[in-house]
């Protein structure tokens, strides 16, 4: 499934919820799915700076693509980190550089989320994308 197939999936999921509290109990509902993350990931290094609760967010590189996991100590931010990874996990750098995130915008995540959540989910992609850059020129390297 591509990134767009992925974001359409999470817009047609939302779409069935009319009330923002329905939605929020949705995005909690997702972040109880996400698996806990192992107590040694959970170290200084992989904290997001710019979130107000704690995140963390561990990244691996197999096989060409980035692998995510992550947590954070409050339920509607672990919510997003899942609707997020779902959509970066175990995609090429290629593909999380071209990525819009246009799911953000469409089930109206821009328009309610707090400052602080906005500011702080903004960080943990911008992470993700840190990330993309990084392992891309890595690669670039190695085949020159």
């Amino acid at each position: 499934m591509t990134i767009n197939e992925t974001e359409q999936e999470i817009i047609d999921e939302f779409s069935i919820y009319d009330d923002w509290m329905d939605k929020y109990a949705y995005i909690i509902e997702q972040g109880n799915l996400l698996p806990p993350l192992d107590e040694r990931y959970k170290v200084p290094e992989n904290i997001i700076q710019g979130c107000q609760s704690r995140v963390w967010l561990q990244t691996d590189f197999k096989g060409g693509k980035l692998l995510f996991q992550a947590e954070s100590d409050a339920v509607i931010v672990k919510g997003l980190l899942a609707l997020v990874l779902r959509v970066f996990n175990n995609r090429t750098p290629d593909e999380i550089l071209a990525s819009d995130l246009r799911f953000m915008k469409e089930i109206g995540l821009t328009e309610h989320l707090s400052p602080t959540r906005s500011n702080g989910l903004l960080s943990v992609i911008k992470q993700i994308r840190f990330y993309a850059m990084a392992y891309k020129a890595k690669g670039e390297q190695a085949r020159q």
